[in-house]
């Protein structure tokens, strides 16, 4: 697919206005033009943390080349909590001087003020080479994903992100939209070939479907996917999708490993009015979970996958599952099947995110 010239678009003229008034290093490369008149853009290196090889183990994140700590911060839980900098911010400090090398976030975590790519992109002001960074666009189209994409340099302080990815990809008609004329796929790779991002991802929790459909009609570089002890009860990945992705090489980064919390013994259930408007309410809980951290973590770590993110409520937390990281052993089969097990009472609680109705949006 060529790229095509984003001054086709009426947005343009504001598009680049905005990123040198912003002083995003990126601004010459959203026209045509200005690429041919400069020297062609290279990225710089691959981030590089040096704490984490003395923190934890790594794996290769697919066939990227990079190295990446078995456990990573995912960008929700304080991360994406509104005005929430004396909080967040810490814990993504900490983050990177305990060793981790892979920070996740989103366009849509934190509401309209995108409040964790803020409080992200605080600390990526200086220390930008100590962390592979991914964020994502829920937009199905090609001029939303570049409005997108455009804010996420600005609010993430940087002319690059590591790895872009196509947000929640769930059903057959968010891989139609992606792919057809003017979709999001186009600024996907117009933005790679511009070198504004490193690496394209695709992600998605609710059901395997439509990620085979979408990673059969591209090479993603990697794929963020929902894998924990209690996937194999409902609408498996792990059974249907992670044999495709392991067979193509792609960077295989699990999420919602402890399900929010729903399925740790440590988790109580908020009450049910509260649990009816929340998102977690799609499938409302009534007792606890049934493991530990350490028990969750091991559970997916053990499965083929290059790295998981959590979010994290406090440094506490974060500090836990780094630990769990650092002394994680591979389960035999009979603890993994012993785990699988132990959660199918709490199975539909747990993957809450497979009962949402998609009708909404």
């Amino acid at each position: 697919m060529k790229p095509k010239n984003l001054l086709s678009t009426p947005s343009t003229s504001d598009r680049r206005t905005f990123l040198k008034t912003g002083g995003v290093a990126a601004a010459a490369l959203l026209t045509k033009g200005a690429i041919a008149a400069e020297t062609p853009r290279t990225l710089p290196p691959l981030p590089d943390n040096t704490k984490t090889v003395a923190a934890m183990p790594t794996r290769n994140l697919g066939k990227t080349g990079y190295k990446v700590g078995i456990f990573s911060l995912g960008g929700q839980a304080s991360l994406e909590k509104p005005a929430n900098f004396d909080v967040a911010v810490p814990i993504i400090e900490r983050a990177l001087d305990l060793g981790v090398n892979y920070i996740d976030t989103s366009s849509i975590y934190g509401g309209p003020e995108r409040w964790s790519e803020q409080y992200v992109g605080r600390v990526m002001k200086t220390r930008r080479n100590e962390a592979f960074l991914a964020t994502k666009t829920k937009e199905r189209t090609r001029e939303g994903s570049l409005r997108m994409i455009e804010k996420s340099l600005q609010l993430l302080n940087t002319d690059h992100v590591d790895l872009w990815q196509l947000h929640d990809v769930g059903l057959p008609e968010d891989v139609d939209a992606i792919f057809a004329k003017g979709g999001a796929m186009e600024a996907l790779i117009e933005m790679h070939d511009q070198k504004v991002v490193r690496y394209l991802g695709v992600t998605g929790h609710y059901r395997p479907e439509a990620l085979i459909d979408a990673v059969n009609r591209y090479n993603f570089d990697t794929i963020l996917m929902a894998m924990n002890a209690a996937d194999t009860h409902i609408h498996s990945f792990t059974d249907k999708l992670l044999p495709l992705v392991v067979e193509k090489q792609m960077g295989i980064i699990g999420m919602k490993v402890p399900s929010r919390g729903r399925l740790l013994a440590s988790w109580t259930p908020p009450s049910l009015d509260a649990q009816r408007h929340s998102w977690e309410g799609s499938a409302i809980a009534h007792r606890p979970g049934v493991m530990t951290m350490k028990d969750a973590m091991n559970f997916t770590l053990t499965q083929p996958v290059s790295t998981v993110i959590i979010g994290c409520d406090n440094i506490a937390q974060l500090e836990e599952n780094v630990q769990i990281a650092r002394n994680f052993t591979p389960l035999s089969n009979s603890q993994m099947a012993a785990l699988n097990e132990l959660a199918a009472p709490v199975a539909e609680q747990s993957l809450f995110f497979r009962f949402t109705d998609r009708s909404k949006g």
